[in-house]
Order: C-alpha cells, then sequence, then structure tokens
C-alpha cells in the first residue's frame, strides 16, 4: 500500500476571507458546487467549518463509488479545512491563501491505495480522475464566488 496524492490549485477574485467563508459553507454552498460524481450529499451536524459532518457517495468511476462519512476540523496552519473519513484514510485539505488580486484555493486529496496489481491500476488511473472531478469542483466554486462575491 502507498499513499496516493493529487493537488490541484485555482485563483479566485474574491479576497481569501470571502472565499475561505464560501469554502467553508457546507450547507447552501457546496451542494452548488459537488460534479455530479458526488450524490446524497448531506450534512449530518453542523454546517459551516468546523465540526461540520458530511456524507455523500463518490462516484470516480462508473463502477467504483465510495461511500464517505466525512468529519471537518480546521488546522491551525492559515484558512485551512480538513475533510477527513471516518470509514477509510481519505482526506480532502483545503488551503485558502492570499494571492495577487485575490485568493489562491489549493486542495490535496489523499488515500492508502491498495497494494499489488489493483494498486497499480490505482495508482496509475485514480489521480486523473480524481483532477478531473476536483477540477470541476473547483470551477464551479470560482463561478459561484464570481456571480456572488459577498
Amino acid at each position: 500500500m502507498s499513499e496516493i496524492s493529487v493537488v490541484l490549485e485555482r485563483t479566485f477574485v474574491a479576497p481569501p476571507d470571502a472565499t475561505f467563508d464560501a469554502l467553508a459553507d457546507y450547507t447552501i454552498m457546496r451542494p452548488k458546487v459537488l460534479p455530479e460524481q458526488f450524490t446524497g450529499y448531506q450534512v449530518t451536524a453542523g454546517g459551516t467549518g468546523e465540526g461540520t459532518h458530511i456524507t455523500y457517495d463518490l462516484h470516480a468511476t462508473k463502477k467504483r463509488t465510495r461511500h464517505v462519512e466525512a468529519v471537518v476540523t480546521e488546522p491551525p496552519a492559515g484558512q485551512q479545512l480538513l475533510e477527513s473519513d471516518t470509514k477509510s484514510t481519505l482526506r480532502v485539505l483545503w488551503d485558502v491563501a492570499a494571492a495577487p488580486g485575490g485568493s489562491r484555493v489549493t486542495v490535496q486529496v489523499t488515500w492508502q491505495g491498495a497494494g499489488g496489481v489493483k494498486g497499480f491500476f490505482e495508482r496509475t488511473f485514480a489521480p486523473g480522475g480524481i483532477r478531473r472531478i476536483y477540477g470541476e469542483k473547483l470551477d464551479k466554486l470560482q463561478q459561484q464566488i464570481a456571480a456572488d462575491p459577498a
């Protein structure tokens, strides 16, 4: 088993605080930016930032679905949100930082991959799918923030 990690980044025209607030809004904003690969999304506790609990099914491929039950924490280093699946090693770390003309959002998706032949195929093909899915999520977040920067 080895750790698989995918990192994506986008620049937003909104200031870091507004971007972080939008990202931390798991009740209203997050459902608006979910790609079709996320189904059954629910907030089961909290709703904004630290202490929020979410559940959803992530359809990585047509045949592979992962049920996620994540708890959100805010690591002390800057404006970050860490979504940790309670049933697996899946972690999604969102980081918001100042950038020229706005803010930069970086998302890092990590998990422990399978071993053997199955692990080889997972390490080979899964990162591309995750890049596509989370890239779409970042693009939709950009559009939502641009439409309503307040």
